[in-house]
């Protein structure tokens, strides 16, 4: 039994950086942060904050890039990856990524304007899954 699997909660640290696969296929790049709150043997009160590199393709992405900003909060759903490859200058570059299969969007960014603000209710963006698909890690333009 196998199981790859990672839930996040948290904020998005940039807008979501849009780009397409060779094949023209849409696909977005976008940093979380998560934080965990602890008291120290002392009783100290301590965060530990930890960043995430998310990557999401297709409608999914669509989404994504369309409504998501820096500061919002998240759900993501998917799978972690890890790639590597050869940078320029001869050494090894690695990245590890959450593969966004699940998104659903939380409280805005802090200090946005509401959504009814001035322009009426904000249209229901929907929870999108993706299945596997043809898109290797050597695609990614990023």
């Amino acid at each position: 039994m196998n199981l790859n699997k990672a839930q996040l909660i948290g904020r998005i640290t940039n807008d979501p950086e849009m780009k397409a696969l060779p094949s023209g296929s849409p696909v977005v790049k976008f940093g979380l942060a998560t934080n965990r709150v602890y008291k120290t043997k002392e009783g100290e009160k301590k965060e530990l904050v930890q960043f995430h590199n998310c990557v999401a393709f297709g409608k999914l992405a669509e989404i994504v890039g369309q409504w998501a900003k820096k500061g919002q909060e998240v759900y993501v759903d998917g799978r972690i990856e890890y790639r590597s490859w050869d940078k320029k200058d001869g050494t090894k570059g690695y990245a590890t990524e959450i593969v966004v299969e699940n998104f659903q969007m939380g409280a805005k960014a802090k200090g946005s304007a509401s959504a009814d603000e001035g322009r009426g209710s904000a249209p229901e963006i929907p929870t999108i899954e993706v299945s596997d698909g043809e898109i290797r890690s050597e695609d990614l333009p990023f």
